[in-house]
Protein backbone atom coordinates (compact mmCIF):
# COMPACT_ATOMS: atom_id res chain seq x y z
CA UNK A 1 0.00 0.00 0.00
CA UNK A 2 1.37 3.39 -0.81
CA UNK A 3 1.44 6.28 1.91
CA UNK A 4 1.09 9.53 0.94
CA UNK A 5 4.22 11.90 1.64
CA UNK A 6 4.39 15.48 1.53
CA UNK A 7 4.48 15.74 -2.38
CA UNK A 8 1.35 14.03 -3.02
CA UNK A 9 -1.43 16.42 -2.97
CA UNK A 10 -4.35 15.33 -1.03
CA UNK A 11 -8.19 16.73 -1.59
CA UNK A 12 -11.06 17.10 0.66
CA UNK A 13 -14.67 18.19 -0.06
CA UNK A 14 -17.40 19.50 1.54
CA UNK A 15 -20.61 19.55 0.77
CA UNK A 16 -23.35 22.36 1.81
CA UNK A 17 -26.39 20.18 0.99
CA UNK A 18 -29.58 21.56 0.13
CA UNK A 19 -28.54 24.77 -1.68
CA UNK A 20 -26.52 27.79 0.36
CA UNK A 21 -27.47 31.14 0.21
CA UNK A 22 -24.76 33.08 -1.10
CA UNK A 23 -25.63 36.22 -1.10
CA UNK A 24 -25.85 36.01 3.10
CA UNK A 25 -22.73 34.35 3.17
CA UNK A 26 -20.69 36.78 1.55
CA UNK A 27 -22.96 39.36 1.90
CA UNK A 28 -22.55 42.86 -0.79
CA UNK A 29 -23.69 45.34 2.44
CA UNK A 30 -22.77 48.37 0.06
CA UNK A 31 -25.11 47.15 -2.45
CA UNK A 32 -28.32 48.92 -2.20
CA UNK A 33 -30.27 45.87 -4.21
CA UNK A 34 -29.18 43.93 -1.75
CA UNK A 35 -31.64 45.37 1.11
CA UNK A 36 -33.86 46.45 -1.64
CA UNK A 37 -34.59 42.73 -2.24
CA UNK A 38 -34.13 40.95 1.03
CA UNK A 39 -36.06 43.40 2.89
CA UNK A 40 -36.77 40.48 5.88
CA UNK A 41 -33.57 38.68 5.16
CA UNK A 42 -30.73 41.00 5.46
CA UNK A 43 -27.35 41.37 7.13
CA UNK A 44 -27.51 44.78 8.58
CA UNK A 45 -24.15 46.64 7.60
CA UNK A 46 -23.16 47.31 11.14
CA UNK A 47 -23.27 43.75 11.89
CA UNK A 48 -21.17 41.80 8.79
CA UNK A 49 -17.34 40.73 9.02
CA UNK A 50 -15.99 43.23 6.31
CA UNK A 51 -14.20 41.46 3.72
CA UNK A 52 -13.22 44.99 2.51
CA UNK A 53 -15.79 48.12 1.51
CA UNK A 54 -18.18 45.92 -0.54
CA UNK A 55 -18.72 42.62 1.13
CA UNK A 56 -18.51 41.03 4.08
CA UNK A 57 -18.80 37.95 6.03
CA UNK A 58 -21.97 36.70 7.91
CA UNK A 59 -21.48 37.05 11.21
CA UNK A 60 -21.54 33.68 12.38
CA UNK A 61 -18.77 33.31 10.01
CA UNK A 62 -15.42 34.74 12.22
CA UNK A 63 -13.30 31.78 12.28
CA UNK A 64 -13.79 30.98 8.29
CA UNK A 65 -12.83 35.06 8.23
CA UNK A 66 -9.94 34.42 10.30
CA UNK A 67 -8.72 31.53 7.81
CA UNK A 68 -9.22 34.29 4.87
CA UNK A 69 -7.42 36.96 6.87
CA UNK A 70 -4.22 34.71 6.79
CA UNK A 71 -4.48 33.98 3.18
CA UNK A 72 -5.57 30.59 3.09
CA UNK A 73 -9.15 31.13 1.51
CA UNK A 74 -9.55 31.72 -2.19
CA UNK A 75 -13.54 32.67 -2.64
CA UNK A 76 -14.59 31.62 -6.07
CA UNK A 77 -17.47 34.22 -6.71
CA UNK A 78 -20.63 33.74 -8.75
CA UNK A 79 -20.01 29.74 -9.38
CA UNK A 80 -22.55 27.55 -11.64
CA UNK A 81 -23.46 26.61 -15.27
CA UNK A 82 -26.17 27.93 -17.83
CA UNK A 83 -29.40 27.51 -17.52
CA UNK A 84 -29.01 26.19 -13.57
CA UNK A 85 -31.57 23.26 -12.61
CA UNK A 86 -33.16 24.54 -9.32
CA UNK A 87 -33.83 20.68 -8.54
CA UNK A 88 -31.74 19.31 -5.65
CA UNK A 89 -31.34 15.61 -6.69
CA UNK A 90 -30.73 17.14 -10.69
CA UNK A 91 -28.71 20.38 -9.79
CA UNK A 92 -26.55 18.04 -7.30
CA UNK A 93 -26.20 15.22 -9.71
CA UNK A 94 -24.76 17.63 -11.99
CA UNK A 95 -21.58 19.29 -9.70
CA UNK A 96 -21.10 15.38 -9.08
CA UNK A 97 -20.99 13.96 -12.89
CA UNK A 98 -20.44 17.62 -14.90
CA UNK A 99 -23.04 16.40 -17.15
CA UNK A 100 -25.97 18.55 -17.24
CA UNK A 101 -27.22 17.65 -20.61
CA UNK A 102 -27.54 14.34 -19.26
CA UNK A 103 -27.34 11.74 -16.79
CA UNK A 104 -24.26 9.71 -16.47
CA UNK A 105 -23.27 7.28 -13.63
CA UNK A 106 -19.79 8.05 -13.98
CA UNK A 107 -18.56 10.62 -10.72
CA UNK A 108 -15.93 13.02 -11.61
CA UNK A 109 -14.25 11.85 -8.61
CA UNK A 110 -14.61 8.67 -9.74
CA UNK A 111 -12.52 9.11 -12.49
CA UNK A 112 -9.58 10.81 -10.45
CA UNK A 113 -9.77 8.18 -7.77
CA UNK A 114 -9.44 5.49 -11.12
CA UNK A 115 -6.18 7.62 -12.21
CA UNK A 116 -4.60 7.84 -9.14
CA UNK A 117 -4.96 4.01 -8.27
CA UNK A 118 -5.32 1.94 -11.52
CA UNK A 119 -4.13 -1.33 -10.15
CA UNK A 120 -6.84 -0.64 -7.25
CA UNK A 121 -4.51 -1.21 -4.91
CA UNK A 122 -5.49 0.68 -1.60
CA UNK A 123 -9.15 0.95 -1.31
CA UNK A 124 -8.66 3.71 0.60
CA UNK A 125 -7.28 5.79 -1.84
CA UNK A 126 -11.26 7.55 -1.66
CA UNK A 127 -12.85 7.69 2.00
CA UNK A 128 -15.86 9.27 1.94
CA UNK A 129 -17.57 10.47 5.90
CA UNK A 130 -20.96 9.69 5.99
CA UNK A 131 -24.15 7.42 5.19
CA UNK A 132 -23.76 6.10 1.40
CA UNK A 133 -21.87 7.14 -1.16
CA UNK A 134 -21.46 10.30 -2.96
CA UNK A 135 -22.23 10.67 -6.88
CA UNK A 136 -19.69 11.87 -7.38
CA UNK A 137 -17.44 8.95 -6.11
CA UNK A 138 -18.99 6.87 -8.07
CA UNK A 139 -17.69 4.80 -11.21
CA UNK A 140 -17.88 1.14 -12.28
CA UNK A 141 -15.45 -0.76 -10.52
CA UNK A 142 -13.47 2.04 -8.35
CA UNK A 143 -13.56 0.93 -4.86
CA UNK A 144 -14.50 3.26 -2.25
CA UNK A 145 -14.53 3.57 1.58
CA UNK A 146 -17.12 4.73 3.00
CA UNK A 147 -17.76 5.57 6.78
CA UNK A 148 -20.13 6.35 9.20
CA UNK A 149 -18.55 6.39 12.10
CA UNK A 150 -15.40 6.35 12.48
CA UNK A 151 -15.05 4.97 16.20
CA UNK A 152 -17.17 2.09 15.73
CA UNK A 153 -16.31 1.04 11.92
CA UNK A 154 -13.14 -0.79 12.50
CA UNK A 155 -14.91 -2.26 15.61
CA UNK A 156 -18.20 -3.81 14.38
CA UNK A 157 -18.54 -7.83 13.30
CA UNK A 158 -19.05 -9.29 10.59
CA UNK A 159 -23.19 -8.70 11.19
CA UNK A 160 -22.71 -5.42 12.23
CA UNK A 161 -20.84 -4.53 8.47
CA UNK A 162 -22.90 -6.39 6.69
CA UNK A 163 -25.89 -4.36 7.90
CA UNK A 164 -24.60 -1.12 7.86
CA UNK A 165 -23.94 -1.86 4.17
CA UNK A 166 -26.97 -3.07 3.82
CA UNK A 167 -28.57 0.49 5.18
CA UNK A 168 -26.10 2.58 2.93
CA UNK A 169 -27.29 0.69 0.36
CA UNK A 170 -30.80 1.44 0.69
CA UNK A 171 -29.68 5.13 1.47
CA UNK A 172 -27.70 4.93 -1.65
CA UNK A 173 -30.60 4.09 -3.93
CA UNK A 174 -33.29 6.21 -2.49
CA UNK A 175 -31.19 9.62 -2.95
CA UNK A 176 -30.54 8.64 -6.83
CA UNK A 177 -33.78 6.56 -7.58
CA UNK A 178 -35.73 9.95 -7.60
CA UNK A 179 -33.44 11.46 -9.70
CA UNK A 180 -32.61 8.87 -12.18
CA UNK A 181 -35.16 5.93 -12.25
CA UNK A 182 -34.64 1.98 -12.14
CA UNK A 183 -32.91 -0.49 -14.10
CA UNK A 184 -29.95 -1.02 -15.78
CA UNK A 185 -28.17 2.80 -14.06
CA UNK A 186 -29.48 1.43 -10.64
CA UNK A 187 -28.04 -1.97 -11.10
CA UNK A 188 -24.64 -0.29 -11.42
CA UNK A 189 -25.26 2.19 -8.38
CA UNK A 190 -26.11 -1.29 -5.95
CA UNK A 191 -22.75 -3.10 -7.02
CA UNK A 192 -20.70 0.04 -6.46
CA UNK A 193 -22.67 1.01 -3.29
CA UNK A 194 -21.69 -2.49 -2.14
CA UNK A 195 -18.23 -1.71 -2.15
CA UNK A 196 -18.75 0.88 0.40
CA UNK A 197 -17.15 -0.80 3.41
CA UNK A 198 -14.11 -2.55 1.81
CA UNK A 199 -11.66 -0.44 4.06
CA UNK A 200 -12.92 -1.57 7.60
CA UNK A 201 -9.75 -3.46 8.64
CA UNK A 202 -7.21 -0.71 7.10
CA UNK A 203 -9.13 2.06 8.85
CA UNK A 204 -9.49 0.97 12.26
CA UNK A 205 -6.09 1.94 13.04
CA UNK A 206 -6.72 5.55 12.40
CA UNK A 207 -8.66 6.45 16.00
CA UNK A 208 -5.87 4.40 17.38
CA UNK A 209 -2.78 6.47 16.14
CA UNK A 210 -4.27 9.85 16.53
CA UNK A 211 -3.82 12.17 19.40
CA UNK A 212 -4.79 16.28 18.92
CA UNK A 213 -5.06 18.91 21.46
CA UNK A 214 -7.87 20.62 19.12
CA UNK A 215 -11.23 20.20 20.56
CA UNK A 216 -13.93 20.34 17.82
CA UNK A 217 -17.43 21.53 17.95
CA UNK A 218 -20.18 18.58 18.37
CA UNK A 219 -21.85 18.81 15.30
CA UNK A 220 -21.66 16.30 12.59
CA UNK A 221 -19.67 18.54 10.07
CA UNK A 222 -17.04 18.66 13.12
CA UNK A 223 -16.93 15.02 13.61
CA UNK A 224 -16.35 14.28 10.44
CA UNK A 225 -13.45 16.82 9.69
CA UNK A 226 -11.84 15.42 12.94
CA UNK A 227 -12.53 12.11 11.23
CA UNK A 228 -10.37 13.27 7.75
CA UNK A 229 -7.84 14.77 9.73
CA UNK A 230 -7.38 11.37 12.05
CA UNK A 231 -7.13 9.12 8.50
CA UNK A 232 -4.97 11.64 6.87
CA UNK A 233 -2.42 11.98 9.92
CA UNK A 234 -2.17 8.04 9.67
CA UNK A 235 -1.14 7.95 6.50
CA UNK A 236 -3.48 5.45 4.94
CA UNK A 237 -2.85 6.55 1.27
CA UNK A 238 -6.02 8.64 1.21
CA UNK A 239 -5.75 11.27 -1.77
CA UNK A 240 -9.39 12.19 -2.19
CA UNK A 241 -12.23 12.38 0.80
CA UNK A 242 -15.48 13.39 0.88
CA UNK A 243 -18.01 14.55 3.22
CA UNK A 244 -21.52 16.69 3.40
CA UNK A 245 -23.47 19.25 5.89
CA UNK A 246 -27.01 19.11 5.40
CA UNK A 247 -29.68 21.70 6.06
CA UNK A 248 -29.22 24.62 3.49
CA UNK A 249 -32.72 24.18 2.05
CA UNK A 250 -33.86 27.06 3.93
CA UNK A 251 -36.91 28.26 2.45
CA UNK A 252 -38.30 28.93 5.34
CA UNK A 253 -36.73 29.92 8.73
CA UNK A 254 -33.64 31.03 7.14
CA UNK A 255 -32.72 33.51 10.36
CA UNK A 256 -33.06 30.95 13.12
CA UNK A 257 -31.58 28.19 10.70
CA UNK A 258 -28.83 30.00 8.92
CA UNK A 259 -26.48 30.95 11.53
CA UNK A 260 -25.93 27.87 13.12
CA UNK A 261 -24.87 26.12 9.68
CA UNK A 262 -22.77 28.89 9.68
CA UNK A 263 -21.19 28.69 13.38
CA UNK A 264 -20.59 24.84 13.05
CA UNK A 265 -19.02 25.32 9.31
CA UNK A 266 -17.08 28.25 10.29
CA UNK A 267 -15.42 26.71 13.34
CA UNK A 268 -15.47 22.69 11.79
CA UNK A 269 -13.51 23.83 8.98
CA UNK A 270 -11.16 26.30 11.35
CA UNK A 271 -10.52 23.52 13.37
CA UNK A 272 -9.76 20.94 11.14
CA UNK A 273 -7.10 23.03 9.36
CA UNK A 274 -5.85 23.90 13.03
CA UNK A 275 -5.36 20.23 13.78
CA UNK A 276 -3.44 19.13 10.56
CA UNK A 277 -1.27 22.31 11.84
CA UNK A 278 -0.40 20.94 14.85
CA UNK A 279 0.58 17.56 13.29
CA UNK A 280 2.27 19.19 10.48
CA UNK A 281 0.10 17.60 7.87
CA UNK A 282 -1.41 20.53 6.42
CA UNK A 283 1.11 21.59 3.61
CA UNK A 284 -0.60 19.22 1.03
CA UNK A 285 -3.99 19.33 1.67
CA UNK A 286 -6.79 21.36 0.03
CA UNK A 287 -10.51 21.56 0.56
CA UNK A 288 -13.12 22.41 -1.49
CA UNK A 289 -16.30 23.93 -0.04
CA UNK A 290 -19.30 24.23 -2.62
CA UNK A 291 -23.28 23.46 -2.66
CA UNK A 292 -25.52 22.80 -5.51
CA UNK A 293 -26.99 26.03 -6.49
CA UNK A 294 -27.35 29.34 -4.43
CA UNK A 295 -30.62 31.08 -3.64
CA UNK A 296 -33.22 33.56 -5.47
CA UNK A 297 -32.20 36.91 -5.42
CA UNK A 298 -35.32 38.19 -3.04
CA UNK A 299 -36.07 36.74 0.05
CA UNK A 300 -39.76 35.24 0.56
CA UNK A 301 -41.01 36.66 3.48
CA UNK A 302 -39.18 33.76 5.72
CA UNK A 303 -36.35 32.31 4.03
CA UNK A 304 -35.05 32.07 0.30
CA UNK A 305 -36.12 29.79 -2.76
CA UNK A 306 -33.63 27.70 -4.90
CA UNK A 307 -31.68 30.05 -7.27
CA UNK A 308 -28.41 30.27 -9.04
CA UNK A 309 -24.73 31.97 -9.17
CA UNK A 310 -23.41 30.49 -5.99
CA UNK A 311 -20.07 30.71 -3.98
CA UNK A 312 -17.17 28.26 -3.42
CA UNK A 313 -14.53 28.13 -1.34
CA UNK A 314 -10.73 26.61 -1.74
CA UNK A 315 -8.97 26.45 1.22
CA UNK A 316 -5.84 25.86 3.12
CA UNK A 317 -2.16 26.18 3.44
CA UNK A 318 -1.10 25.67 -0.32
CA UNK A 319 -4.12 28.44 -1.41
CA UNK A 320 -3.21 31.78 -2.84
CA UNK A 321 -6.26 33.54 -0.65
CA UNK A 322 -8.47 36.40 -1.98
CA UNK A 323 -11.70 37.18 -4.57
CA UNK A 324 -11.91 34.66 -7.60
CA UNK A 325 -13.92 35.61 -10.52
CA UNK A 326 -16.50 38.48 -10.33
CA UNK A 327 -19.60 38.92 -7.21
CA UNK A 328 -22.72 38.21 -9.15
CA UNK A 329 -24.51 41.77 -10.54
CA UNK A 330 -27.21 42.50 -8.53
CA UNK A 331 -28.96 44.99 -11.63
CA UNK A 332 -31.96 43.50 -12.24
CA UNK A 333 -31.67 43.57 -15.93
CA UNK A 334 -28.62 40.82 -15.01
CA UNK A 335 -30.25 38.71 -13.53
CA UNK A 336 -30.46 35.14 -14.83
CA UNK A 337 -34.21 33.75 -14.87
CA UNK A 338 -35.47 37.20 -13.87
CA UNK A 339 -35.11 36.40 -10.28
CA UNK A 340 -31.82 34.74 -9.46
CA UNK A 341 -27.95 35.79 -9.53
CA UNK A 342 -26.13 34.77 -12.98
CA UNK A 343 -23.42 32.75 -12.55
CA UNK A 344 -20.07 34.30 -13.51
CA UNK A 345 -17.65 31.38 -14.19
CA UNK A 346 -18.25 27.83 -14.75
CA UNK A 347 -18.04 24.74 -12.04
CA UNK A 348 -16.13 22.74 -14.42
CA UNK A 349 -13.53 25.04 -14.77
CA UNK A 350 -13.28 25.15 -11.12
CA UNK A 351 -12.90 21.83 -11.00
CA UNK A 352 -10.51 22.26 -13.91
CA UNK A 353 -8.83 23.97 -12.11
CA UNK A 354 -8.39 21.50 -8.78
CA UNK A 355 -7.59 18.65 -11.43
CA UNK A 356 -4.52 20.35 -13.29
CA UNK A 357 -3.54 22.80 -11.00
CA UNK A 358 -3.19 20.74 -7.56
CA UNK A 359 -4.02 17.17 -8.35
CA UNK A 360 -1.76 17.54 -11.88
CA UNK A 361 -4.41 15.53 -13.75
CA UNK A 362 -5.89 16.27 -17.52
CA UNK A 363 -8.87 17.97 -16.61
CA UNK A 364 -11.17 17.76 -20.35
CA UNK A 365 -11.83 13.76 -20.16
CA UNK A 366 -13.26 14.71 -16.44
CA UNK A 367 -15.11 17.73 -16.42
CA UNK A 368 -15.87 17.32 -20.55
CA UNK A 369 -14.34 19.97 -22.19
CA UNK A 370 -12.38 22.90 -21.63
CA UNK A 371 -13.57 25.61 -19.59
CA UNK A 372 -12.21 29.22 -17.98
CA UNK A 373 -9.68 28.11 -14.62
CA UNK A 374 -8.38 30.47 -11.81
CA UNK A 375 -5.07 30.28 -10.37
CA UNK A 376 -5.83 30.19 -7.00
CA UNK A 377 -2.60 27.82 -5.61
CA UNK A 378 1.20 28.54 -4.80
CA UNK A 379 3.83 27.24 -7.65
CA UNK A 380 0.81 26.89 -10.03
Amino acid sequence: MTTVTKKDPVFVVVQLSGGNDFMNTLVPYSNHRYYDNRKFLNIAPEDVLPLDNTLGWHPEMAPFKELYDRGMVAVVQGIGYPDSNRSHFRGMDIMHTCTPHEVSTIGWLGTVIEQMDPGKENPLTGVNFGVGLPRAMSKAGVPVTSVSNLDEYGLMSGLAAEDQRDKALKIFKDMYAQAIGSGPVMDYLSRTGSDVITGADMIKVAPEQYESTVEYGDSQIAKSLRDVARVHTADLGTRIFYTQQGGYDTHANQLPSQPGLFRDLSRAVNDFFADLEEHDADDNVVMLIFSEFGRRIADNGSGTDHGSGGGAYLVGKPVVGGLYSEYPSLEPDKWAKGEDLEHTIDFRGIYGTILEQWLGLEASPIVYGNFEQIHPFKNS
